[in-house]
């Protein structure tokens, strides 16, 4: 956790409210020390942005979980479009 909040330029202290407030899970090791993933200091990182503007942990939270939901439709949206048109153009006669 250490090499994290050091990485990222926050306390620890925030990173542990992170995870009480559910935005991150990480993993632990053997020794029981929190492990980031890449994604995770991703958010974390977006966390601490929204924090820093002046926005409620809980209210950030919850943005970043909107955002990442977003992304994720917008993503497959963009791959069920490429596919149909895949479908419409391998049938269709040349012009």
């Amino acid at each position: 956790m250490g090499q994290a909040a050091e990485l990222l330029g926050v306390r620890q202290a925030f990173l542990r409210s992170l995870d009480a407030a559910k935005l991150l899970t990480p993993q632990r090791s053997g020794g029981g020390h929190r492990r980031y993933s890449r994604y995770q200091l991703r958010l974390a990182a977006r966390a601490h942005e929204l924090v820093a503007d002046g926005t409620a942990l809980e209210s950030a939270c919850r943005i970043i979980i909107l955002e990442d939901q977003l992304a994720e439709a917008l993503r497959i949206n963009a791959e069920l479009q490429h596919d149909r048109q895949q479908e419409n153009g391998a049938g269709a006669a040349p012009e």
